[in-house]
């Protein structure tokens, strides 16, 4: 290993104080806690931006050990607040890596937490929900990380979106960052459709799955102008709209759900992924609900209510849509851990969504076929 682990301490909403060790940035840092039963990909999560202002907790024990490297980014930067890991491999191994966990999380800012009882952690969110949490490495007073917690804001409170969104345009084409975390553009395939992807955090992979079910894509920021779109949409500039992945609380998006409810009456043929499906639930008029602890991970069954199949999905979500959406639209996709609503299709309108993550990256593939329904939906809507 070629740095030493220091000690920290873990002060949790609940009361309780844990010691352990550190890796990655130094500090104090506070977030929510949650925890991801996914068996690989420590990287693309940490990058994922819906994790911005989170601590992950992950039940897979080692951490660490195949490093990381650029083309795995699912964005420019690590987004997480921490990772929290029963051990930390300091040595890694495999022919695609470029530099430590390590390394990687002091580049970006990341405190990493390791040496801790994970199954304990897990057992108690699961049991308790998810909490604010305190990570420090140079804090061990109880009192004192009491204190900077309970003068900390709520992740509720926070508008992560203002954070992670793209500031300006872009076309995405490819699935590769330069050496200046740019989209390079490349290798695209015939275009049948063009769509505007607005930027709640959208994962790389995401906008690669776009692009390879052959539809154009233009990301754009968050603080859109539907009647941009509706214009955009009629000249035939773009053939949809999608709403992409996001961290944070969606009710929090008051602008976004003004803008999103002008597309609706418009009548534009959309799709909505995880964030962009709970905002398409609250522009409905039907607000979310926050689960105890939330789906993160990426081995969650659930069940295609049209084929009867049941797909493994990625998730990655504390907020659900309410039972009542029914009134409005009809259930595609329920979650087979707790029968919560997965995916809707809204009658009448040219508007789907799903709360899993069909692009999976690292795993698993089985709802990639959505991108394709996606585009066979703006066709149709265009005959």
């Amino acid at each position: 290993m070629d740095f030493t682990l220091r000690n920290a301490w873990i002060y949790l909403e609940n009361g309780v104080l844990l010691q352990a060790k550190s890796f990655g940035v130094e500090g104090t840092s506070v977030g929510e806690i949650v925890f991801n039963t996914s068996l690989s990909g420590y990287q693309e999560i940490m990058s994922d931006p819906s994790y911005a202002g989170q601590f992950v907790t992950f039940t897979m024990p080692e951490i660490g050990n195949v490093g990381v490297n650029a083309e795995d980014m699912e964005s420019s930067s690590a987004h997480a607040k921490g990772m929290i890991v029963r051990k930390y491999q300091g040595r890694y191994s495999n022919f695609r890596a470029e530099e430590s966990l390590d390394a990687f999380l002091v580049k970006h800012s990341v405190m990493g937490i390791c040496d801790i009882d994970t199954r304990y952690l897990t057992k108690m969110i699961r049991d308790e929900g998810a909490m604010m949490m305190v990570a420090s490495t140079n804090i061990s007073d109880k009192e004192e990380l009491k204190k900077i917690l309970e003068n900390s804001p709520s992740i509720e409170d926070i508008n992560y979106i203002e954070q992670v969104s793209t500031k300006k345009a872009y076309k995405h084409t490819s699935s590769t960052y330069n050496e200046k975390g740019e989209f390079k553009y490349n290798n695209a395939p015939k275009e049948e459709a063009k769509i505007a992807v607005i930027d709640f955090g959208v994962k790389k992979n995401i906008l690669n799955e776009i692009v390879n079910a052959k539809i154009g894509v233009e990301v754009i920021p968050n603080n859109f102008k539907a009647e941009d779109l509706i214009q955009s949409y009629k000249d035939k500039n773009i053939d949809g709209v999608f709403l992409s992945n996001g961290p944070g609380d969606p009710l929090v998006l008051k602008k976004e759900q003004e803008q999103i409810k002008k597309l609706i009456d418009a009548k534009i043929p959309m799709f909505g992924i995880c964030l962009g499906h709970q905002l398409l639930s609250i522009s409905h008029g039907y607000d979310t609900y926050k689960l105890k602890f939330g789906h993160h991970g990426g081995n969650h069954p659930v069940k295609n209510e049209k084929s009867s199949f049941v797909e493994i999905t990625a998730q990655n979500h504390n907020y659900n849509v309410p039972e009542n959406i029914i009134e409005v639209a009809e259930v595609t996709h329920t979650n087979l851990f707790d029968n919560t609503i997965e995916g809707l299709s809204y009658k009448n309108e040219p508007i789907f969504s799903v709360q899993h993550h069909p692009e999976a990256s690292p795993g698993p593939k089985e709802s990639a076929y959505i991108f394709l329904e996606f585009l066979n939906l703006m066709k149709e809507t265009r005959t």
